[in-house]
């Protein structure tokens, strides 16, 4: 399994956005083939030879730093303190029934100049939901985050990496980006060290990377994986300034938000075979 690859149900997920689509042409469902392909976009030598942007490549000299599956309070806070010493700022892909539980937790994200982004309302596997529930979710999360952050999210990350076509669909209708990542630690096993975490996360570390750590466990996360993470961070940032490179969050690494309409709607979309579809974010 290469380092693009999420654990346990994430892996599951990865491998099924393609072979469900499959089935789904298989068994005569053109349409519910369609609504999945987008998956084989969470294959990350795929996203990033088709759509860089999607992939979180920005401007050169940058790093854009992202977190995942907060807030939680017993491990969030630790992060927060981390990156004020460095004096960096970051984003943060925020669950919203996390949000919903800690508020305070949350605010005190962007009062701290951090970023937050939509990662979904729980951690379950879009693939594996249907499209109401997932439209349902997606804006419930956006709402849940604005109304307690005081902050509009502008990203989105699915959980996994798997995207469904009715979530890119809704994502746009919200105003939102959606962005995965070039580089990651595979910090959410029970294995992963402060060194596994470094290693896999600076390998090749090149300039417009986007770097997903993870502050908090979820999922299919070890509940104290994240001190890996933790640990592996301080030298992240020294490689990174080591080598000239200047780390942030997304909103400074130069990549495109949708643009909205005369008519309000969020334009960067065509027209297909089901309807409007959503283009991938293009730098």
């Amino acid at each position: 399994m290469n380092d693009d690859r999420r654990a346990g149900a994430a892996a599951t997920g990865l491998a099924s956005g393609a072979g469900l689509a499959a089935v789904g042409l298989a068994l005569g469902g053109a349409l519910a083939a369609a609504q999945l392909a987008p998956a084989v976009a969470a294959i990350g030598p795929v996203r990033r030879r088709l759509a860089p942007a999607l992939s979180g490549v920005g401007d050169r000299r940058h790093v854009a730093l992202t977190f995942d599956d907060g807030p939680d309070p017993r491990s969030t806070p630790a992060f927060l303190a981390a990156l004020r010493e460095r004096r960096v700022r970051a984003t943060f892909f925020l669950l919203g029934e996390s949000v919903a539980r800690w508020p305070a937790l949350a605010r005190e994200l962007v009062d701290a100049g951090h970023e937050v982004g939509v990662h979904g309302w729980d951690h379950r596997c879009l693939a594996r939901r249907g499209p109401r529930a997932t439209r349902a979710e997606l804006a419930r999360a956006r709402e849940v985050i604005a109304d307690r952050t005081g902050s509009l999210p502008r990203w989105y990350r699915p959980t996994y990496g798997v995207a469904t076509l009715t979530a890119l669909r809704e994502a746009r209708r919200l105003g939102l980006t959606p962005v995965l990542w070039t580089h990651w630690g595979r910090d959410w096993t029970g294995h992963a060290s402060a060194e596994s975490v470094f290693h896999l996360a600076s390998r090749d570390l090149a300039d417009g990377a986007t770097v997903l750590l993870h502050d908090c466990p979820a999922g299919q996360a070890a509940p104290d994986a994240w001190r890996a993470t933790l640990g592996a961070l301080p030298r992240l940032l020294d490689h990174c300034a080591r080598r000239g490179l200047r780390v942030g969050p997304l909103g400074e690494h130069g990549i495109a938000t949708p643009r909205v309409g005369p008519s309000g709607e969020q334009e960067g979309t065509r027209a297909g075979p089901l309807g409007e579809v959503p283009e991938w974010p293009t730098r």
